[in-house]
């Protein structure tokens, strides 16, 4: 696969075959991922993959703090306000799923639906759990968000599906407790990984884009 067929093609998975991912294609990823740009090559970034038993176990854990109501306890906050623009397309992307799907994300049932498939990894086979040094400044958050783009355009080249999560890092301390991810690392995201599932209805929703010149300005 080319790059920009990989680039172009690349979606979010949600839903997906049981058939585990070979730990050396796993590997063959990551390999990969690694070529990710950094500032000064800091390479400020750490993984933990999940599978089987103890991922299953995490998942009962986070769906237990999320029906007994505890309070989430995320690194990184989730956002409150958005810019107009940024807002719009938001709206825009809840409205097309409604009609497409029937699925309302403006419905707080179906949010707290939502959030119990995030922490159930969309039934994969795996997770990847991203984070970091706490003391790293906003430029290392930017050097993860790189991390996690290559390593989701190197599975899908690959033909491994995944899903970014920021639902899934909604009891970080919990999760770095679990984990055994020290107090001093930040969570920055949950990924699901596993082969895609074709006929699963999840993922026969493809979201829009805006046009080029809505986000580009051309100075000469």
């Amino acid at each position: 696969m080319d790059a920009i067929t990989c680039i172009t093609t690349r979606k979010s998975i949600r839903g997906f075959k049981p058939d585990p991912v070979p730990p050396d294609l796993l590997r063959e990823i990551f390999a990969t991922t690694l070529r990710s740009p950094s500032y000064k090559n800091s390479q400020p970034w750490e993984a933990i993959v999940l599978s089987g038993a103890k991922k299953e176990a995490l998942t009962q854990r986070v769906i237990d703090l999320f029906d007994a109501g505890a309070a989430p306890t995320p690194d990184l906050a989730e956002p409150r306000a958005w810019p107009p623009a940024e807002e719009a397309r938001i709206k825009n992307l809840y409205k097309r799923r409604a009609e497409l799907t029937g699925i309302d994300l403006g419905n707080p049932e179906i949010i707290r639906k939502a959030k119990k498939a995030n922490f159930g990894f969309y039934g994969a086979p795996h997770a990847i759990y991203l984070f970091q040094d706490a003391s790293l400044s906003l430029w290392s958050l930017f050097d993860m968000g790189l991390f996690a783009q290559t390593l989701m355009l190197a599975a899908h080249a690959k033909g491994v599906g995944t899903v970014p999560q920021a639902f899934a890092t909604d009891y970080a301390r919990e999760i770095k407790e679990f984990l055994g991810i020290p107090a001093t690392k930040r969570l920055i995201l949950g990924l699901s990984v596993g082969y895609p599932d074709p006929e699963s209805p999840a993922n026969q929703f493809q979201t829009d884009r805006a046009e080029i010149d809505e986000i580009v300005r051309w100075v000469e």
